[in-house]
């Protein structure tokens, strides 16, 4: 978190919308931090998008929504947060490239305990380019690659529930030495 993944999404897409490029940006419905129909960065860049329930939604839109006379080659799908779409997506983006869209997906590779978020290592591995950006830690100022939970100003606990939406209430940017966690509550 925090360090620009969404801005970076919205950069490329913009830049594709100025190439005359078809672009389509999805997020998952149960973002709703900051806009219920808009992407929207930590330092505020937005970016209109559909929100869908789940992974097979995107192919659902895409079917009901893009003109039949513009191909799809050539056109561009964003999706945010892909780590709050189930195991489904790496499918569903598998699908759009054979059929010739560009898939640009950002989100966590670890959650909050520093654990793999699927579906992100799967995204990781079957991409032809990946770009892993990292913000800086909020206790040392080094190049931070976790996402610390706070709960009630404390680390969470290893056995606290894995998805919780949120921003600045919840969590901070941390590097590997600065990154505590709470043994299980429930032991």
């Amino acid at each position: 978190m925090f360090g620009g993944k969404t801005t970076e999404l919205i950069r490329r897409l913009r830049r594709a919308q100025r190439a005359r490029k078809t672009v389509y940006m999805f997020k998952p419905e149960i973002d709703v931090r900051f806009d219920e129909v808009q992407v929207v960065s930590h330092d505020k860049a937005s970016f209109i998008a559909v929100p869908v329930k789940d992974a097979a939604s995107i192919l659902a839109w895409l079917t009901e929504n893009h003109p039949v006379n513009i191909p799809r080659r050539g056109c561009i799908v964003g999706i945010d947060e892909a780590q709050f779409f189930n195991g489904n997506l790496v499918q569903v983006c598998l699908e759009l490239v054979e059929q010739g869209m560009t898939v640009i997906c950002t989100g966590l590779d670890m959650d909050f305990r520093g654990e793999p978020f699927h579906p992100m290592p799967e995204l990781m591995a079957r991409a032809e380019v990946t770009t892993k950006i990292h913000a800086i830690c909020v206790v040392c100022g080094e190049e931070a690659s976790r996402t610390q939970r706070l709960v009630n100003g404390e680390p969470a606990a290893f056995d606290d529930s894995i998805v919780l939406v949120g921003a600045e209430e919840f969590y901070e940017a941390r590097c590997r030495k600065c990154h505590k966690i709470n043994p299980p509550r429930n032991q």
